[in-house]
């Protein structure tokens, strides 16, 4: 039941319904925090609606700015998460590895994406789109609440950490 991505990942090597590598997935996301507390036939569950891509060293997975609706899951490799700071000059932020996941925040609200993520090495992923998640809700509405609910777990941990490095009067939003 994997879905057709849109056509901004079309640019990666397709590796296919994420349903084929569910066994794989479930031990990779096994040990990361965000995913902690789904069983294996939660996971794969949720594999049924994703695919995987390959892509290589350097390749832009997403880009500042752009507009998109997907969350990508890394699988193997390292991903460099940057953003532009004064005149083209790029400052990296995160360094994140299997298990972890980018593009919560634009997959939630639909708004241009907030920094760039750049592959350190070859890197797979899965990929999970607005749509497929509004059809887990549907299909499985545990399911997709509890996936909800490690979003919001794992935004509000995002924003603590920003907020936690800002200035002290714009720390104390976070409440």
């Amino acid at each position: 039941m994997a879905h057709d991505q849109t056509k901004s990942f079309f640019r990666f090597l397709p590796l296919g319904s994420a349903i084929r590598f569910a066994e794989e997935i479930h031990d990779i996301i096994d040990h990361a925090p965000m995913f902690e507390g789904l069983s294996f036939q939660e996971v794969k569950a949720m594999c049924s609606f994703m695919d995987c891509y390959a892509a290589d060293r350097g390749s832009v997975l997403i880009r500042e700015g752009e507009r998109s609706r997907e969350l990508l899951v890394v699988l193997t490799g390292s991903v460099d998460v940057v953003k532009n700071v004064a005149d083209g000059v790029r400052e990296r932020i995160a360094k994140v590895g299997p298990g972890q996941v980018l593009g919560e925040i634009s997959l939630i609200d639909g708004m241009p994406r907030t920094a760039s993520c750049i592959a350190d090495g070859p890197v797979d992923f899965a990929l999970l789109t607005r749509d497929a998640l509004d059809e887990i809700l549907v299909i499985h509405p545990r399911l997709g609440n509890k996936i909800l609910l490690l979003l919001l777990t794992l935004f509000s941990e995002r924003v603590r950490h920003a907020l936690s490095l800002a200035a002290p009067q714009t720390a104390a939003y976070a409440v």
